[in-house]
């Protein structure tokens, strides 16, 4: 059986998610969120926040799990900071136009596997921080 990481991970190779879309859609039962819900709160994130211009789609559905998970501000920033510094130390950025190397003709990691590693971050907080 696929996990939820290879299921994130392929919706957004399948292109029928955006990067945020494909981690909020498949973790909206934790999130308590529908899916058609998820699918409209992470829908402006295509191509991370600002298209492109800031945070990966994939960190930002990450948040937003953790957000709605967890309903304790302070909680969900501490376990961002934890996926954030993760995902940075994997990919040596957290910026969409960085990883997909724009400007730099040096793509450091693909949509796919950028939604699969903020997956993968992802459950380690949410397995170590009780939600």
């Amino acid at each position: 059986m696929d996990t939820r990481r290879q299921i994130a991970a392929e919706k957004k190779r399948l292109n029928s998610h955006n990067c945020a879309q494909a981690i909020l859609h498949t973790y909206a039962d934790v999130a308590g969120i529908g899916a058609d819900e998820a699918m409209s709160i992470a829908g402006a994130f295509g191509g991370g926040m600002g298209n492109m211009e800031g945070t990966c789609g994939a960190l930002v559905g990450a948040g937003l799990v953790l957000g709605l998970a967890n309903k304790d501000r302070v909680k969900s920033m501490r376990q961002m900071r934890q996926v954030m510094a993760k995902f940075q130390e994997r990919n040596c950025a957290t910026q969409c136009k960085l990883l997909k190397g724009v400007g730099t003709r040096v793509v450091l990691r693909e949509c796919p596997d950028c939604v699969a590693d903020a997956a993968e971050f992802l459950e380690e907080q949410l397995e170590g921080g009780g939600v």
